[in-house]
């Protein structure tokens, strides 16, 4: 029992447009992306690898009527957005370009990752070298949440400003000198936009930032998060929304009551072993708000393929919160016969079903397999009133047929569980017929 109190759900800034006009407006930014994605697909063999071919590139202007720059943009657009996966030389289409027309999260969830890599679609400028443009990269996140939080157009210099002091902070973390009198700054290349920056001192700190600043604002109003005036900047409704979630996530990450955070997979979900389906959910979130998507899912899908089958189903829990973008993954282990089972039930409450007839979708193998895992959770982590209730959940309806196919369906620890069921069972007769089947499996006998 926890007495801990839920966190409300958080309401998005005043003003804030509904998620379906939200979404209508990703779509609008990512128009030509989803065109020259859909044309990828279903091209064969179109060999659209990355950069984009140059006989891909012309067929695509040429079928979708757009420029060449407009196909390479809309290209670079739709990987980064998740709407093509690139398998060698092969598009395909991502779970995104799939739900596109019909999922306003997915299509959101596309634009955010779009938004998260606006440094790669708008190149840097030309001979700044690669530490520099990292700080900045490093410090956008400062300029957009003094945006997000003026509501309104926020002056140049004021985000110059901004932009100069996180920079400054950033080499005092890392014990970094500056320039003085008789240390020369490295000569930049000549003949490229920092040789007007290249003098030591504030001066050269100025010009530099000003020069990033205007290229880190140009490449947020190229993905539509905002919009640039003479002399001062705007977030989109897009962007607003985008920087609160970001916001959002860090406040998550920063209340998560049983310090699971910094914790690996497998011990954040023993940590969740005990806590109720809500706060168990809670704990889930601050875990994956303190990730990236494709490492969280990574590590819960190794734990789930590990030998503790309480970890497997929790990771599957864990994954349910991620909800859309561990789609792919989670369809990819369907191959592999431990995890099938809980894949399927996953595909299935993901693409709507009700959890209550997910079951549905297993077969009687499949679900014999599930119920022998369950039980071996419940062996190992559970208490004995359990691993007897737990036949109440059996396919078979009978002791004797469920016993006849766990037997036949080879799961690891079928043994340990029947001697475990065994010996819990209040019925001698009953915990007899157990017995007798967990010693033919373990002998080999009919």
């Amino acid at each position: 029992m926890t007495t801990r109190r839920t966190r409300p759900a958080p309401r998005p800034p005043e003003g804030t447009p509904p998620r379906a006009e939200l979404a209508r407006q990703a779509r609008a930014v990512l128009a030509d992306a989803v065109r020259i994605a859909h044309w990828a697909a279903g091209t064969p063999g179109p060999g659209t690898a990355a950069p984009l071919a140059a006989h891909a590139l012309e067929r695509a202007a040429t079928a979708l009527e757009l420029s060449p720059a407009q196909v390479r943009a809309g290209w670079d657009r739709a990987r980064l957005a998740g709407l093509v996966e690139l398998h060698g030389d092969t598009a395909r289409p991502g779970w995104r370009l799939r739900a596109w027309d019909r999922d306003d999260s997915a299509v959101l969830r596309g634009w955010v990752a779009l938004f998260d890599a606006w440094s790669l679609v708008h190149a840097a400028p030309e001979g700044i070298e690669a530490g520099a443009v990292a700080e900045a990269v490093e410090a956008v996140p400062q300029v957009l949440s003094l945006l997000q939080l003026s509501a309104g157009p926020v002056t140049v210099p004021a985000l110059l400003d901004l932009l100069g002091q996180r920079v400054a902070e950033l080499h005092e973390e890392r014990c970094e000198v500056p320039l003085g009198p008789g240390r020369a700054a490295p000569a930049a290349p000549a003949g490229t936009a920092a040789d007007r920056a290249a003098t030591a001192g504030p001066a050269r700190s100025a010009d530099l930032n000003a020069l990033l600043l205007d290229w880190a604002l140009e490449g947020l109003a190229a993905v539509g998060a905002l919009t640039l005036g003479k002399g001062h900047a705007t977030l989109t409704p897009l962007g607003n929304w985008a920087v609160w979630v970001k916001l959002e996530q860090i406040c998550v990450a920063a209340q998560s009551p049983a310090g699971n955070i910094e914790q690996s997979a497998a011990d954040m979900l023993l940590g969740c072993a005990r806590l109720t389906p809500g706060p168990a959910r809670d704990e889930y979130r601050a875990w994956l708000a303190a990730r990236t998507v494709g490492s969280a899912v990574a590590e819960l899908l190794a734990v789930a393929r590990g030998e503790d089958a309480l970890l497997r189903g929790l990771a599957f829990e864990a994954l349910r919160v991620v909800g859309a973008p561990a789609e792919p993954e989670v369809r990819a282990v369907l191959a592999e016969p431990s995890l099938r089972p809980y894949a399927l039930l996953w595909l299935a409450e993901y693409e709507g079903n009700d959890p209550d007839d997910a079951q549905d979708v297993l077969s009687r193998e499949e679900a014999t397999w599930l119920w022998v895992d369950t039980a071996a959770a419940v062996a190992d982590h559970g208490e004995t009133g359990l691993l007897v209730r737990h036949l109440d959940s059996a396919v078979q309806g009978t002791v004797p047929a469920l016993l006849d196919e766990v037997r036949a369906v080879g799961h690891p620890r079928t043994v340990q569980v029947l001697v475990a069921l065994a010996a819990a069972h209040p019925d001698p007769a009953l915990a007899k017929a157990v017995r007798r089947a967990a010693f033919q499996v373990h002998t080999g006998g009919a």
